[in-house]
């Protein structure tokens, strides 16, 4: 089952011109069947495994703010499994990234898993590169459900065509994001795009698309690993607020200012 495993992770899943043209126009796209069930079962065991014993989070549902609510989140998995690094090096992700950013190559910024428990709140519309201090737009983040997702355990919802929309994108994930965002994306007459996930099926998303996900209502766990890609070449840029200082600190200690995001924490997983 192993060798089928790493052939899964590894061969290069194909993307046709009209997929392409898709997320270029809409900042997101959601593929079917890139990794199989076996696949999905083997990382995944592994990955809730540590985000369950990673996590710090101690208090009850009901006690915590809006983000708190939202999911378990541990970041940089790859560090503490071999299993979940060989994940992350996945070569049939890495070269989907590199494909929808139509770039040569792309290096980790970092990974996290999202486990929103059951009864768990929503997690309110953001666009992600709000925290990130990167130099250009192309990054992107694969969202992984380790479970087929209906729309009532959670599933991430996009804004179609949003990644070019500068309000609301200083907006820290909160109830306030959720209100503003939202008022302005209706009065905009945006597509929200809201659908289940099927088993094996991965969305990429830029990172000034704006996205949400719902409640998980369902009696079940919401298990996702997401895998965060930035251009290979990627700049690292001043930060603009507290958030990018505390990134650059944590994600790339040792990245300058204006040269490429070279650290041991942030390899190359694919290139050309």
């Amino acid at each position: 089952m192993q060798t089928a495993i790493d052939q899964d992770i590894h061969i290069p899943y194909e993307v046709s011109d009209e997929q392409l043209e898709f997320f270029r126009t809409n900042g997101f796209i959601k593929l079917k069947q890139v990794l199989s069930a076996e696949t999905i079962q083997h990382f995944g065991e592994e990955i809730t495994r540590l985000t369950l014993q990673l996590n710090t989070q101690d208090l009850p549902l009901e006690e915590r703010s809006t983000y708190g609510k939202a999911f378990l989140q541990v970041m940089n998995l790859w560090e503490h499994s071999a299993i979940v690094r060989e994940f992350v090096m996945s070569q049939r992700l890495g070269k989907l990234a590199a494909g929808l950013l139509e770039v040569s190559g792309v290096r980790l910024y970092h990974d996290q898993s999202l486990y929103k428990e059951p009864g768990g709140g929503i997690t309110p519309w953001h666009a992600d590169q709000y925290y990130w201090p990167l130099a250009t737009d192309r990054t992107l983040t694969a969202w992984i459900p380790l479970q087929k997702t209906p729309v009532d355990m959670g599933a991430l919802s996009f804004c179609a065509k949003s990644q070019a929309v500068e309000f609301g994108r200083d907006l820290i994930i909160s109830d306030e994001s959720e209100r503003q965002i939202q008022e302005n994306l209706q009065s905009q007459n945006f597509e929200i795009v809201e659908e289940p996930f099927d088993l094996g099926e991965v969305s990429f998303h830029l990172g000034w698309t704006f996205h949400r996900a719902g409640p998980n209502t369902s009696i079940n766990p919401r298990s996702v690993m997401t895998v965060i890609y930035m251009d290979h070449d990627m700049h690292l840029k001043e930060p603009t607020n507290a958030n990018q200082k505390h990134d650059w600190e944590t994600w790339c200690p040792g990245a300058e200012v204006g040269q490429v995001i070279d650290t041991p924490k942030n390899f190359v997983i694919y290139t050309r």
